[in-house]
C-alpha cells in the first residue's frame, strides 16, 4: 500500500476527513520508521467543496486520482441520502481491481450505492443503521460494532470509529508495531476490537468502585494467570454473574472476548519482536499451548502465528537463549 486517496463531496464532515489525514497523511515520522503514503484528496468537481461547519475546502484534484490508489477512502458527508453516482462508480472500480475500499460513518451509504454491501457484513453510525438496512436490504448491517472488514471492504461506525478501523487496516498491512506507533502519535488506544459496542450503557454501580480500570490494567500485566470469569470475579469480590454483567456495561464486551483480544495482541507483539518459539509465546500470554494460540490468533487475524511472523517480524528481533 503506497497511494491513499480520500474522496470528499459537498457537505464533507471535517472530523471524518481529519481522522483519515491523521492516519494516512503524515508527511514524515521522525520518531519511527512507519510508512509514509502518497495521500491525495479528490472530489467530483475540483474547486470549492462546501461544508456545514463554518468553513469550506478547496480541493484541486478530480476523481481520476483514485484510478491507481491502493486504498480509496469515502469520507462521510451530511446529506448522505442524496445519490453519489460518480463516487459510487469510483468505489466500485477500486474494488473491482483489488484495491482496499474504506468508508466510515454515513459514507457507508455510498458503498451501498456501489453495490459493495450486497451480501456483506457492514456497519455505520448507530443513528443511521436502520436507514442503511432499509436502503440496502441485501446488506448484513451490524449496528452494534465499531468496524467491520469483509474482504477488502471496510466500514466503520461514527467518525471516531474510523480511526479504529484505519488502525485495524494499518495493523493488517504493516503489523501491530506500526499500528501501535501510529496510535501513539495520535494519542489514541492502539487497538479496539471491531466487535466492541459502539456505545456502552453504564448502569448505576452496585459496588463502590466506579470502574474496572485497575482490574483491566492488572489483566494486561498478568495474561498468564487464570483469567476465567470465576477467578476475576473473586478478585472483585463479586459473583460471576454480577461481574460478567458489570464487565459488559463498562467495556461493551464479555470478559472472555476482552481477555482473548489482549492475549492475541500480546502474542502479536512477541511474534514481531522476538524469535521465541510459538509454544513459549503461548505460555507467556496465557493460551497454554501453541494449538490454542493458533486457533485464536487465526480467528482474530486471518493468518496463523508463523505466517504472521514471516510477514511482520522485525529485523532487529533479539536472539533468544535456551
Amino acid at each position: 500500500m503506497r497511494k491513499v486517496v480520500a474522496v470528499v463531496q459537498d457537505g464533507v464532515e471535517p472530523f471524518g476527513l481529519g481522522a483519515m489525514c491523521e492516519v494516512w497523511a503524515e508527511p514524515y515520522h521522525p520518531e519511527d520508521d512507519n510508512p509514509v503514503f502518497e495521500f491525495v484528496v479528490c472530489t467530483p468537481r475540483p474547486g470549492r467543496v462546501r461544508s456545514d461547519s463554518g468553513f469550506d475546502l478547496y480541493v484541486e484534484h478530480g476523481l481520476e486520482e483514485a484510478a491507481d490508489a491502493d486504498l480509496v477512502i469515502i469520507v462521510p458527508k451530511r446529506g448522505f441520502r442524496e445519490p453519489s453516482p460518480e463516487v459510487a462508480a469510483v468505489a466500485a472500480a477500486a474494488h473491482e481491481r483489488g484495491a482496499w475500499v474504506f468508508a466510515h460513518c454515513t459514507a457507508a451509504f455510498v458503498l451501498g450505492e456501489a453495490g459493495l454491501l450486497d451480501g456483506r457484513r457492514c456497519t455505520t453510525h448507530w443513528r443511521h443503521s436502520d436507514k442503511l438496512e432499509q436502503a440496502f436490504p441485501e446488506a448484513r448491517v451490524d449496528c452494534d460494532v465499531l468496524y467491520v472488514q469483509d474482504g477488502r471492504v471496510i466500514t466503520g461506525a461514527g467518525s471516531a470509529a474510523g480511526l479504529d478501523a484505519a488502525l485495524h487496516l494499518m495493523r493488517q498491512e504493516f503489523g501491530a508495531t506500526a499500528a501501535a506507533r501510529a496510535a501513539r502519535r495520535m494519542v489514541v488506544p492502539a487497538h479496539r476490537e471491531g466487535g466492541q459496542a459502539q456505545f456502552i450503557a453504564r448502569a448505576v454501580p452496585e459496588i463502590e468502585a466506579d470502574t474496572l480500570g485497575p482490574l483491566l490494567t492488572w489483566i494486561v500485566e498478568n495474561l498468564a494467570e487464570d483469567l476465567s470469569v470465576e477467578a476475576l470475579a473473586r478478585r472483585q469480590l463479586m459473583s460471576p454473574r454480577t461481574f460478567a454483567r458489570r464487565f459488559r456495561e463498562e467495556t461493551g464486551t464479555t470478559p472472555h472476548a476482552w481477555v482473548t483480544a489482549q492475549r492475541v495482541a500480546a502474542a502479536e507483539e512477541l511474534l514481531e519482536s522476538t524469535d521465541r518459539p510459538v509454544e513459549w509465546i503461548a505460555g507467556q500470554v496465557g493460551f497454554g499451548n501453541s494449538a490454542t494460540l493458533r486457533q485464536h490468533f487465526t480467528r482474530a487475524r486471518g493468518v496463523g502465528p508463523q505466517r504472521y511472523r514471516r510477514i511482520f517480524a522485525r529485523h532487529e528481533a533479539v536472539e533468544h537463549t535456551a
